[in-house]
């Protein structure tokens, strides 16, 4: 079935407003991208800090209607519906369903990170060469969830956990993924030999797609997910959260009492020139903290301080 797909560039103090209007002429689904970036892989929505929406400073929206929709007589519904807003750039095209439905998979490619991690579109076999007896193989299908590999926040972790392995340190440990997003780092703890994983992600999307992909994964059993409240209070060997910078400032000490005595941690969501006041912040529990770069971005790790607060 095809459809007509209309984009408009707007700012970001004018988002709400072009979504209002378009879903109320009638647009099946509205999604938005960053109007700067070119490149496919590098759109990456990040998790939101804790009560925030962060956007871009401008945005192309991207909607769309039923195939057989008039695009003058949408553009006169929409100039109709809130007068001061500006259509003048808004384009059309007609898409199959496909087109936008699975198009993330056209740029989606294995990925390999550490040792034997892979990350790999569920509908792909390991490259040729790859030692698939050793491979640590997560089968992923983001859906409308953060977490594919692609961006250096969830490359970063997914190094960090593959080193772990390879140290012995996830061999049938609990693991804790605060910020879950598509489930990509609690199944790749699982596949590199950790006994369950639980996430957590204030995005019922994104409990959903984790529980898709753990069932595609065959580790369902070995996943349970919850939004931030529902959560049971445990501490685990293994945590990681790819979250904003933001949001680690303010759940430090939620994190910090998630993570057993010796136990290890991994920030990432961070900007280079963000990582100072985390390390400061963190140090209050955690040893032997340092920052590796990928890009722009900052992952912080540690180990938890057996007497937590004293040096």
């Amino acid at each position: 079935m095809p459809f007509l797909e209309l984009t408009v560039r707007c700012r970001e103090a004018e988002q709400p407003r072009y979504e209002h209007a378009l879903e109320d002429v009638g647009a099946l689904a509205v999604t938005m991208l960053d109007a700067e970036i070119d490149t496919p892989n590098e759109r990456a929505i990040l998790e939101p800090g804790v009560g925030q929406t962060p956007l871009w400073d401008e945005i192309a929206l991207t909607a769309l209607f039923p195939g057989d929709a008039d695009a003058l007589l949408l553009l006169a519904a929409l100039e109709a519906f809130d007068p001061a807003l500006d259509w003048s750039q808004a384009g059309f095209r007609k898409v199959a369903d496909q087109d936008w439905e699975r198009a993330w998979m056209d740029q989606y490619a294995p990925l390999h990170f550490g040792k034997r991690t892979w990350i790999v579109p569920w509908n792909h076999d390991l490259p040729a060469g790859a030692d698939a007896a050793d491979a640590a193989v997560v089968r992923l299908d983001p859906g409308l969830a953060f977490g594919s590999g692609t961006h250096p926040t969830t490359s970063l972790c997914l190094q960090w956990l593959d080193a772990l392995a390879t140290d012995g340190l996830l061999q049938d440990a609990d693991v804790l993924d605060f910020g879950c997003g598509s489930g990509i780092l609690a199944l790749a703890a699982l596949k590199l030999g950790a006994a369950h994983a639980v996430g957590v992600d204030n995005d019922p999307q994104a409990l959903l797609a984790s529980r898709d992909n753990a069932e595609r994964n065959a580790v369902g059993g070995r996943l349970a997910v919850y939004l931030p409240g529902d959560e049971p209070i445990a501490t685990y060997p293994v945590v990681v959260a790819n979250i904003l910078a933001s949001a680690l400032d303010v759940l430090a000490e939620t994190l910090a009492a998630r993570v057993a005595r010796g136990g290890r941690i991994a920030l990432s969501g961070i900007l280079a020139g963000q990582e100072g006041a985390l390390l400061a912040r963190y140090g209050a529990w955690f040893d032997s903290l340092h920052a590796v770069q990928e890009g722009d971005w900052m992952r912080i790790d540690g180990i938890r301080r057996d007497n937590a607060g004293r040096r």
